[in-house]
């Protein structure tokens, strides 16, 4: 991969964007390696958590790359619209949970991949927001979907619409960011946090995470429907039966499942 690194240590993958000369922006080609990099993580059983950062100390991801799109046709901009989907419909449809650690800048596409994680952990000098309008556009990587899912529509509303750009502390109170942390410590917070992720049922945090992904998106009755598959499905696994048998002898489990 020539735009992102992968580090594998300890059942966490930290993958890092790699373009610090453009603060990490996201190009075509660094979209289709993200797309390649999450499909390749979905099937790996020795990864449990990924955390997803950008390199350097500015910027997370800055936004998508404007100079491949300056000269863009209509056709070429829905292409790039598509690929960004299907890189983070990846991020968002992986087994295992995803940390954002958001470092300086998550602008335009940068705001928009930390919002396809499950979990975004924001270093106190992180900076989000959704410019695109600013540009003769519109957020085009998810952000009319994802941020309003988050935030609820009227603060998403203005976030597009002024394109204002709000501080790490401003996202944790609406609900962007899950915690704010100094920033020599976001990547050890998130690490610290893997691990207690890794601790658990590896299969039935999966589980609840489809669970949850899914539900948001179809009616209460058909969500809690789901819901209840899926617990009936995690009673078929060794983790249930451990997890059960070790709670009533008082003994810590042993959860090996995923």
């Amino acid at each position: 991969m020539e735009n992102l690194v992968m580090e594998v240590e300890n059942e966490i993958a930290v993958v890092t964007i790699n373009r610090p000369k453009s603060l990490n922006s996201l190009n075509s080609a660094t979209l289709q390696e993200i797309y390649e990099c999450f499909t390749d993580i979905a099937s790996r059983k020795d990864i449990k958590v990924v955390i997803l950062t950008g390199s350097g100390q500015k910027a997370f991801v800055a936004g998508a790359d404007i100079s491949e799109m300056v000269n863009a046709t209509p056709a070429e901009g829905k292409t790039m619209g598509m690929v960004a989907y299907k890189a983070f419909k990846q991020i968002e449809e992986c087994p295992q949970v995803v940390i954002a650690a958001v470092n300086g800048y998550a602008l335009g596409g940068g705001c928009e991949i930390s919002m396809a994680c499950d979990i975004r952990i924001a270093s106190d000098n992180a900076k989000f927001g959704q410019p695109e309008v600013n540009l003769g556009i519109l957020p085009g990587f998810g952000g009319t979907q994802r941020l309003a899912r988050l935030v609820g529509k009227g603060r998403a509303k203005e976030l597009i619409f002024t394109a204002d750009m709000i501080s790490a502390e401003e996202a944790y109170r609406i609900g962007l960011a899950n915690h704010v942390v100094p920033q020599a410590e976001l990547i050890d917070y998130c690490k610290e946090m893997a691990k207690k992720i890794i601790s658990k049922a590896s299969y039935g945090v999966s589980l609840a995470k489809q669970s949850i992904n899914v539900g948001l998106d179809v009616d209460l009755a058909s969500g809690l429907q789901l819901e209840a598959n899926l617990f009936g499905l995690a009673f078929s696994t060794h983790d249930k039966k451990e997890g059960m048998n070790a709670f009533l002898e008082k003994r810590p489990a042993e959860l090996t499942d995923f």
